[in-house]
């Protein structure tokens, strides 16, 4: 029998009845962000379904998009900043980059945030939050990760340990040690995983990649974010360093080119490193056409397992490779949403985005600024 799949378009007109929407806003339920958006009457704002607010169900409203929201003439809510879910940086982290990566042999953080008026106490808060270490944490990587690509280019040691800031040999041995779990020596012959965030409309994505290819493409929100990052660093056995490499500018462009919908296939080789029994399932799941979706269960009969829902399901959900490994053309039997990693709102915009060309609410909007 030949398979079936199920059309994006039919999965699509599932939305959410307004009782599931009404349950999900007053949990403060973040899944469903970016799912859809709620509108205050009596205020004249919208919000994310996750916002701490609490207004009578008769004075609320719904939209599928940012855009009809503000057609309508709500304006973003400064508490939940509704604007920001599909993954734009708040301006002071954008800023407090910009300032760091302009002075990177500065000895300590501390300049770049008071210059710019951010308590420190915000800033670790936000880089935990959103990428999984403390903001000192980062701007140490960012330092050392300018040392190692110095010396890999061929610079002496005594040149790269004072021109970034360091007071001594030992103390710059001590800190690229706890880094990178390698000496300064070795790093010049040893293989590493470059590691960037690159963003899109949907957040920003920490990838990462091995000579061979990409081995990391994961929503730098995501709870499991740590865990895979460790795991790639475990199974390869290669220190991460915040670095761009050719894989990294290859994805990149693709990336743009796919949100852009003018990409259907990636060319990108990549590096999965699952067990045989996920990398059949992953492999499987490229086989996907671009624009279609299939169920857990018709994907567990193409890989000869009817029984093996569950275990296909797992393998599916611990898929490190988001996007272009496509885990989110998988749907409920019933032609459903079922769970990602990345959120509910993501695969319902990446199964649009692939079914049209283009994701919801990209039209030009002039959106009014937040009071």
């Amino acid at each position: 029998m030949k398979p079936t799949s199920v059309s994006i378009q039919m999965t699509l007109k599932l939305s959410p009845s307004r009782t599931e929407m009404e349950r999900a806003f007053y949990q403060q339920d973040a899944s469903y962000d970016g799912v859809f958006f709620v509108a205050v009457r009596t205020t004249g704002i919208f919000c994310r379904p996750s916002c701490p607010s609490c207004p009578k169900p008769e004075n609320i409203e719904f939209f599928f998009t940012l855009r009809d929201a503000v057609l309508a003439g709500y304006r973003p809510c400064k508490r939940c900043h509704p604007t920001e879910v599909y993954g734009a940086l708040p301006d002071w982290v954008v800023s407090l980059m910009q300032k760091v990566e302009a002075t990177p042999s500065a000895k300590t953080p501390s300049t770049a945030l008071r210059s710019l008026g951010i308590s420190p106490e915000r800033a670790r808060r936000w880089f935990r939050e959103n990428y999984g270490m403390t903001f000192v944490e980062w701007w140490r990587g960012r330092r050392l990760a300018a040392a190692f690509t110095q010396m890999r280019d061929g610079s002496q040691l005594d040149d790269v340990v004072f021109a970034n800031g360091y007071e001594s040999h030992s103390g710059f041995r001590a800190a690229f040690g706890k880094t990178f779990a390698i000496s300064p020596g070795q790093s010049l012959t040893s293989d590493y995983i470059a590691a960037q965030l690159l963003e899109t409309p949907l957040g920003a994505l920490l990838v990462g990649a091995v000579r061979e290819g990409i081995c990391l493409v994961e929503y730098s929100d995501r709870r499991m974010l740590e865990h895979n990052y460790a795991t790639i660093r475990q199974q390869f056995g290669y220190p991460v360093v915040p670095v761009t490499n050719e894989q990294i500018n290859h994805l990149s462009d693709e990336l743009s080119r796919y949100f852009a919908g003018t990409l259907t296939e990636f060319t990108v080789p990549l590096v999965p490193h699952g067990t045989a029994f996920q990398e059949q399932v992953w492999s499987e799941l490229q086989r996907i056409p671009h624009g279609q979706t299939i169920s857990y269960d018709e994907l567990a009969r193409r890989l000869g397992q009817p029984a093996a829902v569950r275990a296909v399901a797992r393998a599916n959900g611990m898929n490190r490779l988001n996007i272009l490994i496509p885990c989110h053309r998988v749907i409920g039997k019933n032609g459903q949403l079922t769970g990602y990693g990345g959120g509910l709102w993501r695969k319902r915009l990446l199964l649009e985005l692939e079914r049209t060309g283009k994701l919801p609410g990209t039209e030009t909007v002039s959106a009014p600024s937040p009071l």
